[in-house]
């Protein structure tokens, strides 16, 4: 510990901000703003320093939510969570690891707003729901019930993980040298038969403005882009807690890949394009909870 409470907790107030928003930018507006806070705030009276912190991000991230709202209403083709390079630590905490896996933020995105910071607050952090209730300014009563239907919404569309951590990097590592070759036949054996792919290019660069669905259509997209673009490398890495691959046109970052994996087989392929959402691949971003 540093001695100084805000310093120590930084990380986890990101962390947080990051799971309710699902921008890097806007989780950092966040952890400012509850900086201003914490410095205006009687820190004689402050009991637990994790607890009132997360209670100021929390409160400062759910204020940003209508602005971010109104950005998804007018956003350009399907929308993905901005992607992080992570470090290993985050992999292997389970529970951080599939919190922030681009497939559990997108089941988050269903959730309303008080709903989601319940669920983060409640399953990813453990805090109390005393402690949740004075976040979300609700009565503990009330946050039961939420995180109760919250619990229960995200159980029934959380994609079933049948493999680990290792096996899954391994058939990324399959996909990464097939497409990389253009191997159409192993590549067909690495996807699934009903495999999706969702591109989000913000309507900033070229990407696919609905999700491809099926082996033949996603595989073709997958050759049609590598073709189009001699430059690319495909560098496997680890992309919000497991292993993904960051697209390199030219050396320069022109993408991001996460995938859902079950049966030893890509069931979801994650590709985000558009370059304003590629800002934190040059380097690791630690995540604590």
């Amino acid at each position: 510990m540093s001695g100084d409470a805000f310093t120590d907790h930084r990380r986890l107030l990101f962390t947080i901000a990051y799971e309710i928003l699902g921008s890097v930018s806007d989780a950092e507006d966040v952890v400012q703003e509850s900086w201003i806070r914490w410095n205006d705030a009687d820190r004689g009276s402050v009991r637990d320093a994790r607890a009132y912190l997360a209670r100021i991000a929390t409160r400062q991230a759910l204020n940003r939510v209508r602005a971010v709202s109104r950005r998804r209403e007018e956003y350009v083709g399907p929308w993905l969570p901005e992607p992080l390079l992570t470090t290993g630590d985050v992999a292997e905490d389970a529970v951080l690891s599939e919190s922030v896996s681009t497939a559990m933020m997108l089941v988050l995105e269903t959730l309303g707003p008080v709903e989601r910071a319940v669920f983060v607050l409640r399953e990813v952090f453990d805090f109390g729901y005393d402690e949740i209730a004075e976040a979300v300014d609700r009565a503990p009563a009330t946050v039961r019930q939420i995180a109760h239907r919250a619990r229960e919404h995200v159980r029934a569309r959380r994609p079933r993980v049948e493999v680990g951590s290792s096996e899954a990097a391994a058939v990324l590592e399959l996909f990464r040298r097939a497409s990389t070759t253009g191997d159409v036949g192993s590549l067909m054996e690495v996807l699934a038969p009903g495999v999706v792919l969702i591109a989000d290019g913000g309507g900033r660069v070229t990407a696919s403005r609905r999700p491809i669905h099926g082996a033949e259509k996603v595989l073709r997209f997958i050759v049609g882009l590598i073709e189009k673009n001699p430059g690319t490398t495909l560098v496997v890495d680890e992309i919000n807690g497991r292993a993904g691959i960051r697209v390199l046109l030219d050396g320069e970052p022109d993408g991001a890949v996460t995938v859902d994996v079950a049966g030893g087989r890509i069931t979801a392929i994650y590709y985000v394009r558009n370059p304003d959402k590629l800002a934190r691949l040059g380097g690791p971003v630690r995540l604590e909870r």
